[in-house]
């Protein structure tokens, strides 16, 4: 209404601001009867799938094919074997990409024309390695420079292999950290600049921060993938769980070796997923605060 001063101003902060709305609390039958519906609806939904797979002709066949158990239990070790390396690759390459992306962000947020050769590099380098697969990538690193055997580089398709997730998940995670930083308000630019800081200093003290903590989901979402992809290094020879699986299927015939490396996958995917959601629920709820 005109004439009321607006909330949060001195003025209304003296008259006293109006208390937040007060949250509705539902009642048990408002919370459990759409939990129980939800649950009905997956159950019919996979029930029903299940049902129509088991009623193959062709069912038993594939049950002792894939989801033999005693294979599964004799494949087992060696599949978590290799998995234990599918999860150290993961937290290597993980950490390098953190790193190197939100480098390659702050290149191409300098301004000024003594850092257009930054800008272009980081262009050139986002356009390349998005745009290509990510399997071809470690093909081509993890066979091709191993094969130049330059002297002082290594030489293991595993570290090349490792360096091509690094060099193709940044490309994303470059572009992740760059909207963050456009989504920090331009105010807080021009009050550092009224301070005195540097564009380094602006950088390091005032939008790295604010960029970093809003796009902390969507990171999550790409390490997320990242942990499944991990298993691409199979393709060039190291034996990580895929691999383990795919040579006790070479041995014997038998498919359940690779059904226990996707539920070891599953085991740490979905705790992570959910992990995600909610900091993602946590960043809604910080930022309606911030609004009211």
């Amino acid at each position: 209404m005109e004439g009321e001063p607006p909330l949060g101003s001195p003025w209304s902060t003296a008259l006293g601001d109006p208390p937040p709305p007060a949250q509705k609390t539902l009642s048990l039958q408002e919370r459990w009867i759409p939990l129980g519906i939800s649950v009905v609806s997956v159950a019919v939904v996979f029930g029903s799938l299940a049902c129509l797979v088991g009623s193959s002709e062709q069912w038993p066949r594939i049950q002792r094919q894939f989801f033999n158990g005693s294979a599964m239990l004799e494949a087992f070790p060696a599949v978590l074997r290799g998995f234990w390396t599918n999860l150290a690759v993961w937290g290597v390459v993980l950490c390098c990409i953190a790193v190197w992306a939100l480098v390659l962000a702050v290149f191409r947020s300098l301004s000024g024309p003594w850092f257009a050769p930054l800008r272009l590099f980081t262009v050139v380098y986002i356009d390349l390695f998005r745009g290509l697969p990510a399997l071809l990538l470690v093909l081509l690193f993890g066979f091709g420079i191993p094969a130049l055997q330059i002297p002082g580089l290594p030489r293991t398709s595993l570290f090349w292999a490792g360096t091509a997730m690094v060099l193709s998940y940044s490309a994303y995670a470059a572009e992740v950290y760059r909207s963050g930083m456009e989504a920090v308000h331009e105010g807080q630019r021009a009050a550092a600049k009224a301070l005195g800081l540097s564009q380094w200093q602006t950088l390091r003290y005032a939008i790295v921060p604010q960029a970093v903590r809003n796009v902390l989901p969507a990171l999550l979402n790409l390490a997320v993938a990242l942990q499944k992809d991990v298993a691409l290094l199979s393709v060039v020879g190291v034996r990580d769980a895929v691999r383990e699986a795919q040579i006790y299927t070479a041995r014997t015939f038998n498919y359940s070796s690779l059904v226990a490396a996707a539920l070891l996958f599953l085991v740490t995917s979905i705790p992570l997923a959910r992990f995600t959601d909610t900091i993602a629920r946590r960043d809604r709820d910080r930022r309606l605060q911030r609004t009211l």
